[in-house]
């Protein structure tokens, strides 16, 4: 890793540098903060967790060939350097920010309320038809993640795609001041993490944070269609690029066929000309994050033709608005996160699906004091879209199945039949008694619920 030498990450994260038995001259050749990753001349960042001491692992790690550890605890008799610091997660951020600002890596950074991931996913995928890209892996978007995913970074990448991810004022300032994007995209302001940042307000605020530490003469993707969103000025003779359906964006798109949990197919239009794209993934919501991928494209020089070959080979990730066949039965597995936004684009996508319609949805985190009405709100329109089965999992989800019901009282309609579960294993155990063969299923909660257990049994059977 260039210029990370001892001595220089030491200065980065204000730590004393101690010199073993055997000091370390190079560069060191990784950074990790977990123990099991360490290889040859690696640095490991111990630290304390909810439920594991990464001290204890400094042995271990040295033994496995690591080059020193970053420690907020002397280390016994160790023949290794340490670096001693007050805070290891500090002392990530800091090396994280330390090694980006000598990168020459063009990095754009992407956070919203909605479709962070699968924005993330577009953009890498889109520039990977020209460029070797890194992007970040699974959750690793918040203030350990992305000074990982950074130290990740080698010279033959030309661009690192990252999401970035917060729930609380503050944390976008100090992502953004390690990342420092070169591009910057703003998915959409929701209402995801009211529960801490107050109103939809609070949230474009929170978001806004990361626009002071875009680099000069960068470049900032917005949502066009969002009114919160168009009221961002610009900073630092930053470009502004809007994106969406309504051609007083300067990209947009129109002509759009629906192909149900197939995609769907538009005409892209752009200034620097039109082109048809097909969009793999099901929702109406991804042809966004296509756009926000065309314009991240166009920017960085990409031509109209591998643009397009790179939003047909976009792939669903796991938990993430995937569509899974099965022998009798579609599932439509979306259970990493959920928020009242999501929750109704998926229940939308459930409308296209062929056989009864299943879903099953669990508690919404982060909503405050308006989760009661928010999950009240989701029963509502399930029965609006006419769902045959409503399936309301967790706490807060008893006030889903109430709206639910009050919903179908209103309308006088025995259309969709409504159960209600405590838990998930309470569920599990009635899965045969509820969900048949030629069902489409959709499995949606906030991540916390662990819902991934109640996709691994339905594939399972």
């Amino acid at each position: 890793m260039q210029n990370m030498t001892l001595d220089k990450i030491a200065k980065a994260c204000e730590g004393t540098l101690v010199t073993g038995k055997i000091p370390f001259l190079g560069e060191v050749s990784q950074v990790v903060m977990d123990s099991r990753q360490v290889e040859k001349d690696g640095l490991f960042i111990a630290s304390v967790g909810e439920r594991v001491d990464g001290h204890d692992f400094i042995t271990a790690v040295c033994e496995a060939g690591a080059a020193c550890v970053v420690c907020e605890k002397a280390p016994g008799d160790i023949e290794k350097d340490y670096i001693l610091v007050k805070d290891s997660f500090l002392a990530l951020r800091q090396i994280g920010q330390y090694y980006r600002e000598q990168l020459p890596t063009t990095i754009v950074g992407i956070t919203g309320s909605v479709g962070k991931t699968s924005t993330k996913e577009f953009v890498a995928t889109v520039l990977e038809q020209k460029y070797k890209v890194l992007k970040t892996e699974g959750n690793y978007n918040n203030e350990i993640g992305l000074p990982l995913t950074i130290l990740k970074i080698r010279k033959e990448h030309e661009v690192a795609v990252l999401e970035m991810g917060i729930n609380h004022f503050g944390e976008m300032d100090r992502l953004g001041a390690i990342a420092k994007p070169d591009m910057g995209i703003i998915t959409n302001i929701g209402q995801c993490h009211l529960e801490f940042l107050g109103s939809q307000e609070g949230i474009l605020r929170a978001k806004s944070e990361m626009l002071p530490h875009i680099k000069p003469d960068g470049k900032i993707v917005l949502n066009g269609d969002d009114n919160l969103l168009r009221s961002i000025e610009p900073q630092q003779n930053h470009k502004i690029i809007y994106y969406g359906m309504a051609d007083d964006n300067g990209l947009y798109a129109d002509e759009i066929q629906d192909r149900g949990l197939f995609g769907s197919v538009c005409q892209i239009h752009t200034k620097s000309g039109d082109f048809e794209a097909h969009i793999p993934l099901p929702g109406f919501h991804m042809i966004y994050n296509g756009l926000a991928a065309t314009a991240v494209g166009l920017e960085l020089g990409l031509k109209l033709e591998e643009i397009a070959r790179g939003l047909e080979m976009v792939k669903a990730l796991g938990g993430r608005s995937n569509v899974i066949k099965l022998k009798n039965q579609i599932v439509l597995d979306d259970c990493y996160n959920a928020n009242p936004v999501s929750m109704k684009a998926a229940l939308d996508l459930l409308k296209l699906a062929p056989g009864r319609m299943v879903a099953i949805l669990g508690d919404m985190g982060e909503l405050g004091p308006d989760a009661p009405k928010l999950h009240w709100e989701i029963g509502a329109y399930s029965v609006e879209n006419k769902t045959d089965i409503l399936i309301c999992i967790g706490t807060a989800c008893a006030q889903m199945a109430e709206g639910a019901r009050m919903q179908l009282e209103a309308t006088n309609s025995e259309k969709t039949q409504i159960h209600y579960f405590d838990t998930v294993q309470a569920f599990l155990e009635k899965i045969p008694q509820i969900v048949e063969p030629g069902d489409t299923i959709l499995v949606k909660a906030s991540h916390f619920m662990q819902f991934d257990t109640i996709v691994k049994t339905l594939l399972a059977n």
